[in-house]
């Protein structure tokens, strides 16, 4: 009499029920359908913690990377911009000539006011993040400039620089690159001495965008001078 082949149970030799478990999830049933489940705030979360650790790998990358005829040009940079002083400075030369160069000075101005409220007395507060930590990083003594005691996010020495240089730059066109570049140095700047993350000073950049065009809302009407009438009428 042939041996009779045993009736599939759904079970193992230990007893679990292996039934809808497949090779493609490693034996646990559903799961390839489990981990695409994902709810917006579990997604939201996994994406955000994949930009940070983004960010922390640039920040880790320039600290790791030897500049020395760079740091103390980039950590006086960064100390001499504290409070926009750089910004105002410039703003007060301009404010001396009249025409565009003082209509861009006032715009000016008030661009950093506004960002420089919106960095620090929303932005910092609402997200709260620590500032970096810069002896685990390593960031040579030559670099370092004080450690604000405020949350790192966003960076307003950088909200404030590109909010000036973009109030300037629509006014007085020909101020538009030497700010934008003096901008760029000062948020650079800031991760270089290891105050900020790169993602900081991003989202400061994209603050100030935002607040020069507020700014040039309120204190700005170009002027459109009406065509030329011909006399052959």
């Amino acid at each position: 009499m042939a041996d009779e082949k045993p009736k599939p149970t759904g079970r193992d030799d230990a007893g679990r029920d292996v039934r809808g478990a497949s090779a493609g999830d490693g034996g646990v049933p559903g799961g390839d359908a489990a981990a695409e489940r994902l709810s917006p705030g579990a997604a939201l979360n996994a994406v955000l913690g994949d930009l940070d650790a983004i960010d922390g790998a640039l920040y880790a990358a320039v600290a790791a990377t030897p500049t020395p005829t760079l740091d103390r040009a980039l950590r006086r940079l960064s100390h001499t911009a504290d409070h926009s002083k750089i910004s105002l400075t410039v703003a007060a030369a301009m404010a001396l000539m009249p025409g565009r160069p003082r209509q861009a000075a006032v715009a000016g101005v008030g661009a950093i006011m506004i960002a420089s409220a919106a960095a620090n007395l929303l932005g910092k507060r609402m997200v709260r993040r620590r500032r970096p930590d810069r002896e685990a990083a390593r960031v040579v003594v030559d670099r370092h400039v004080p450690m604000p005691k405020s949350a790192s996010f966003p960076s307003g020495h950088t909200a404030s620089a590109t909010a000036f240089a973009t109030a300037v730059g629509v006014v007085l066109p020909p101020a538009a690159v030497p700010l934008g570049i003096l901008a760029s140095a000062v948020g650079y700047s800031r991760v270089h001495t290891g105050v900020h993350y790169p993602g900081d000073v991003a989202a400061g950049a994209v603050l100030g965008l935002s607040s020069a065009v507020a700014a040039l809302a309120l204190t700005y009407r170009p002027r459109h001078h009406p065509p030329a009438v011909s006399a052959d009428r």
